[in-house]
């Protein structure tokens, strides 16, 4: 039971979005504090607009990373459609200056890998048609708040063009990111891409070698043969027997950031349960979590997902940046001539044993007695919570892992 919880910004970024480097006691400035919290409230919205998406599997998105991205529209737009960007952040009363700083420091934050012991490599790039020229200015900006590197190409060679942003998204990542998209639909307008590797180190390993094949059940009644790995330890763990589901939490290292899984008790699909999925009732369900001791099995897959987010944000209040008749993005190109035409964001996770050292000492005794059982065979939501921040660093779904199919059921 396990789920597999923006980025037309793709960062050249190896693992930070900023040119600092967190320091691991530094407090928060106070915008930066408000825009986690807001970004936080955008991923909900977001993913909840995403999941009603026809024939849509897995969901993978960075809500940190897809802020950072619509910063990138506020810093190269003017008049409303720059104020619209500031209020999807419901950040109306920031000011320009603290929304940039705020949103780079933020994500230079939670993307440290000394203080987080994370591997997420992070790359953003403004895609532009070969007709544009990008202003000095909002290029220096640009590379100085969201680490963004620019690059102008002639969309209407769309093979060109689809083979030499899918080589730059494998590149950046280390080839762990091998597409981004198979077309690209609109020639005139500008692409936000986000690149994005994320590998999870646990607080506690799995065993390494207690890894085999099981099935993961898919709703469509058929199963899926994937790797599983397995390990009992103290967890976060709350069994919503009203709500029929389960809620794990498992920290990562460094305990900096925590994985909650959301799982269905029985084989269904997800849609139950994204109903009620808020920042409310997540706050709610973390409230109930106990330490409990927890015998763990989750599925040792990686994901690689791209989506296109334009249409999405559209929907949730960006109309003017991605509608060519109304869109003023004159400061990337010093006139009227850009609109938003893609913001794909592309991320690859992989979920693996790899950790700290087990904490041995409380092996053979009573805490590890009588262990819950967190079995993720079958669809669930994930979500990749910051204990600092309080922001999300990843929410998705995993519906269908990569596997052969296995049999079908009766």
């Amino acid at each position: 039971m396990w789920a597999t919880n923006l980025a037309a910004l793709v960062l050249l970024a190896s693992s930070a979005t900023a040119a600092t480097t967190a320091s691991p006691d530094k407090v928060l400035s106070n915008h930066a504090t408000i825009l986690a919290d807001n970004s936080a409230k955008l991923a909900f919205k977001l993913y909840q607009n995403m999941a009603k998406e026809k024939g849509l599997e897995n969901i993978l998105i960075s809500p940190v990373v897809v802020a950072s991205s619509l910063g990138l529209v506020a810093l190269g737009g003017k008049a409303s459609t720059a104020s619209q960007v500031k209020t999807l952040l419901n950040a109306a009363k920031v000011k320009d200056e603290q929304l940039h700083s705020g949103l780079a420091e933020l994500l230079t934050e939670v993307s440290d890998p000394k203080t987080r012991n994370v591997t997420w490599k992070i790359s953003n790039r403004l895609y532009g048609p070969s007709s544009v020229t990008f202003v000095e200015n909002f290029i220096k900006s640009s590379k100085k708040h969201y680490n963004c590197d620019h690059f102008k190409i002639n969309f209407r060679d769309k093979k060109s063009a689809v083979s030499s942003i899918n080589e730059w998204a494998a590149k950046s990542t280390d080839g762990k990111l091998p597409e981004v998209t198979k077309d690209v639909e609109q020639t005139d307008g500008a692409m936000i891409v986000n690149a994005m590797f994320f590998k999870p180190h646990w607080d506690e390993q799995f065993h390494h070698k207690m890894v085999d094949s099981r099935g993961f059940m898919l709703p469509s009644s058929y199963t899926i043969s994937v790797q599983m790995m397995h390990r009992t330890g103290l967890y976060g763990f709350y069994n919503d027997k009203t709500n029929k589901l389960t809620l794990l939490s498992m920290p990562l290292a460094h305990k900096k950031s925590t994985v909650l899984f959301i799982m269905p008790h029985q084989v269904e699909t997800l849609q139950r349960l994204e109903k009620m999925l808020t920042k409310k009732q997540l706050d709610t369900w973390m409230g109930k979590l106990q330490q409990t001791a927890v015998a763990v099995s989750l599925p040792k897959v990686s994901m690689e997902v791209s989506h296109n987010l334009q249409k999405h944000l559209g929907e949730l209040g960006l109309t003017e940046a991605v509608d060519k008749s109304k869109a003023d993005l004159s400061r990337m190109s010093g006139k009227k001539d850009l609109y938003l035409a893609s913001v794909f964001h592309a991320s690859a996770m992989e979920w693996d044993t790899d950790g700290n050292e087990m904490d041995m000492s409380i092996l053979g005794t009573d805490k590890l007695k009588n262990p819950k059982l967190f079995y993720a065979d079958h669809p669930f939501i994930f979500i990749v919570k910051d204990q600092k921040t309080n922001s999300i660093l990843f929410m998705g779904r995993m519906v269908r892992p990569k596997g052969d199919k296995m049999r079908d059921e009766l």
